[in-house]
């Protein structure tokens, strides 16, 4: 298919491998480099408001809100970051395709797994803010909330720490495999 090069910035040291193809473009835009941008701010806005939300959010609601109305008043500030979510996951994908188009690595997605872990990170939360919260989640939850407001508050806060988890541990092992840290046997 095509070979990897080496790039080492002059400024930095920072190393980055990329396709043969993409070093011999000539373009006036770096479609790449711009696509990795948006990626990188698309992330940081995506999962550091599940950072947000997991770690201040929800503790200070449960501690301050009056009895029995904590969901409500964790729905009622969660529904404005879910827009915003909704906006950041869908430019995390499709920036994610574009590098991946950009680079014609479609082919790299069959045997790299920190690859596969980001692509289902990212289809959890799309299904989780496109399909489950709007359609199932909310109702479900309000639902139990009127039987046990502080039982729904410690699930809620259960389910954010293990998606918050999963998505810091991918972030790392796509950062690392991105920059060439995953080159087994070479």
């Amino acid at each position: 298919l095509f070979g990897w090069e080496e790039i080492v910035c002059s400024r930095c040291a920072a190393r980055l491998f990329l396709p043969n193809q993409i070093i011999r473009q000539q373009t006036m835009w770096n479609d790449y480099a711009l696509a990795r941008g948006l990626h990188v701010l698309a992330v940081l806005m995506w999962i550091g408001g599940v950072g947000l939300v997991t770690t201040v959010l929800i503790p200070a609601i449960r501690r301050e809100a009056p009895v029995g109305q904590a969901y409500a008043r964790f729905q009622a500030i969660e529904h404005r970051f879910a827009a915003q979510a909704r906006g950041w996951v869908l430019l995390a994908g499709v920036s994610g395709a574009w590098m991946l188009h950009t680079t014609a690595g479609w082919g790299r997605l069959a045997n790299t797994s920190w690859l596969h872990a980001m692509l289902a990170v990212w289809g959890v939360f799309f299904m989780m803010l496109f399909v489950l919260e709007p359609l199932l989640m909310h109702r479900i939850l309000a639902a139990k909330a009127q039987r046990d407001d502080a039982g729904t508050m410690r699930l809620l806060a259960r389910m954010h720490w293990v998606l918050l988890t999963v998505s810091l541990v991918t972030t790392l092992l796509g950062v690392v495999g991105a920059h060439g840290g995953w080159r087994l046997g070479a």
